[in-house]
């Protein structure tokens, strides 16, 4: 377990889809935060400056670093070359700042930012042709992520094509286990009404990032009986930290464990900052990883 890394995204403290939300909240307070709450790394946020030579000291003086990224792709409705040229640019920016992964997830057809759109009823599917495009090109993406001595991890994500089980399904399957890993993100899967442990199951050995975050079932019953969009889900509250939902990660995450996971875990429960404070939904959610899993 000593091989394992933890750390908190900065979207507790504002959040990249809603900026107005922690707006008022420098990346130097994040990155304090981070470190005072005992986290060894963060993931990048819209706060931070995007000049390694300018990041980089102030992650430095603090002792922790950036672990990975969120990049949205457009392989289902963008020509190939222009997604790989901006995730070249991007990977480079990540690899100037030591970071181990890379998360990605296709934005083709998105509604996760539409808030005129309920997050369960206006969910997209790919066409055939759409997914070909998507593996096809993830593997492509996953060379060039490795070129830099970094990974990609694809995150299923909500109001997306690949959400449910039988879609990570299919883009597991359709891609090389060498240059393609999964993000395994708890809420996701939560709120989507999937089994996690199934997920983690089946891929434990090909984890390759954790996002923990747990669901508040009452507002995941609202999102559904009120056509919620995704982020009116979250001012809702629908996301919390672990240790304050109904999730034990002990028993749910010693397959990942079991399978020489060394990657990070992740906290990245977003939530609006002026009703959960950042600094102590940290300080909560590392207590609880250290209570549940001894580091």
């Amino acid at each position: 377990m000593s091989d394992i890394k933890l750390g908190i995204a900065p979207i507790g403290w504002t959040n990249d889809d809603m900026p107005t939300l922690g707006g008022e909240t420098t990346y130097q307070q994040i990155l304090s935060e981070v470190a005072l709450s005992g986290f060894q790394g963060t993931e990048i946020g819209n706060k931070y400056p995007k000049d390694p030579a300018i990041l980089k000291p102030q992650l430095e003086i603090r002792g922790i670093r950036i672990a990975a990224a969120w990049h949205g792709l457009h392989l289902t409705t963008e020509p190939y070359e222009k997604v790989e040229a901006e995730f070249i640019a991007f990977r480079d920016y990540m690899a100037a700042l030591g970071a181990d992964c890379i998360n990605v997830a296709e934005q083709g057809h998105t509604i996760q930012g539409r808030r005129d759109v309920g997050i369960f009823d206006g969910k997209p599917t790919y066409t055939d042709e759409e997914w070909e495009r998507l593996t096809a090109g993830l593997d492509r993406i996953g060379e060039r992520a490795a070129e830099k001595g970094l990974i990609i991890a694809y995150h299923h994500h909500m109001g997306t094509g690949v959400q449910t089980t039988a879609e990570i399904d299919r883009l597991m399957a359709a891609t090389d286990p060498s240059k393609v890993k999964l993000l395994l993100d708890v809420g996701h899967l939560l709120f989507s009404g999937e089994d996690p442990a199934a997920i983690v199951n089946k891929y434990a050995d090909r984890i390759g990032h954790v996002h923990l975050k747990d669901v508040r079932p009452a507002i995941v019953e609202k999102a559904k009986q009120e056509k919620l969009s995704f982020l009116d889900s979250i001012l809702a509250g629908v996301f919390t930290i672990p240790g304050d939902g109904e999730t034990d990660y002990g028993p749910l995450l010693r397959p990942v464990l079991d399978a020489g996971y060394h990657g990070w875990f992740m906290i990245e429960a977003e939530q609006d900052p002026a009703i959960a404070d950042p600094f102590v939904q940290a300080v909560n959610a590392r207590r609880y990883l250290k209570d549940t899993f001894g580091f």
